[in-house]
């Protein structure tokens, strides 16, 4: 059932560009809240349920943004995007466009440069959840650019997902913030994947594992943020656990994957990041201080071709 206004002050109109799964949850997200929603894809045949919850369907992206205050773009990439937008710039002026579109801080900013060029209040976005989670209160999405945009539709953002967090007005921010917490995802998971088939390959089932780990998962919080505090702060203490100790831990796992015939190209990266960090003089300090390497990466030498 449609959520209610608890005033006569009708809601911000909305239109969604793009109906991949996300943009139809987008969509069906703010159905739900009650926002009147018109809805467009470059190709036919989807949104059908949509329009039987009452969205309207735009027969052109034109239409579709002449109808609505607040345009929401989420396609594939920025390059979708742009095709779409970059024709349309008279229609758009004067509208809040809101680009919830992947992609990397400084493709954001090229599109708020060029949204700012035409007169276009812009916002960048990025959806930190999977789509059964949209429009859910525990739904975290970043926004950045205009903040006068961002406070005007606030409780409209919030329908779409109830952790609606502003982080700046650089248009870069919320893709930054949407890369740096996928970074974190991505070698967290990549390194359960590893765990896993080090079990596996003694006879152990990745399900025998999977109960201990909450152990670990539940240290990371309070690891996340002492952390962030001593990145900050450029101090490191180690006196609950040094880097030395750990990187000799990461050796271990090293011998036993490579024993087993696994790949170890991620362990032997975090094995070269933590003893270039020592090298620096941080085997003392805790696995903060690696950041040090992180930000001094290594030159690949340049390999002379072999001359006959």
């Amino acid at each position: 059932m449609a959520a209610m206004s608890t005033t006569n002050t009708p809601l911000p109109s909305v239109t969604v560009l793009g109906l991949g799964a996300m943009g139809q949850a987008l969509a069906g997200a703010l159905i739900g809240a009650g926002h009147p929603t018109t809805i467009w894809n470059r190709s036919q045949g989807k949104g059908d349920d949509l329009v039987a919850r009452g969205a309207v369907r735009a027969a052109t992206a034109e239409e579709a943004i002449r109808a609505s205050e607040l345009i929401v773009v989420c396609v594939v990439d920025y390059d979708a995007s742009v095709a779409i937008l970059a024709p349309l710039a008279n229609a758009l002026a004067d509208r809040v466009l809101v680009n919830l579109t992947s992609d990397t801080p400084e493709r954001s900013r090229e599109a708020a440069a060029w949204a700012d060029t035409h007169g276009i209040a812009y916002l960048d976005g990025a959806v930190m959840v999977p789509t059964p989670l949209i429009g859910s209160p525990d739904a975290l999405l970043f926004y950045s650019g205009s903040q006068e945009a961002f406070e005007r539709y606030e409780p409209t953002l919030k329908a779409l997902g109830g952790k609606a967090a502003f982080v700046g007005t650089d248009p870069g921010l919320a893709a930054l913030y949407d890369l740096s917490l996928l970074d974190f995802f991505y070698g967290s998971i990549s390194g359960l994947v590893h765990a896993y088939a080090l079990a596996t390959a003694d006879g152990v089932k990745a399900a025998d594992i999977a109960p201990y780990l909450s152990t670990i998962v539940q240290i990371l919080p309070p690891i996340a943020e002492y952390t962030a505090a001593n990145i900050d702060a450029g101090s490191y203490p180690g006196a609950q656990a040094n880097l030395g100790m750990m990187a000799a831990g990461v050796e271990h796992i090293l011998h036993a994957a490579r024993t087993r015939g696994l790949d170890v190209s991620q362990l032997e990266a975090v094995k070269s990041v933590a003893d270039r960090a020592i090298a620096k003089g941080h085997g003392s300090h805790d696995w903060a201080s690696t950041y040090e390497a992180v930000t001094e990466p290594v030159t690949e030498p340049v390999t002379e071709p072999v001359t006959g």
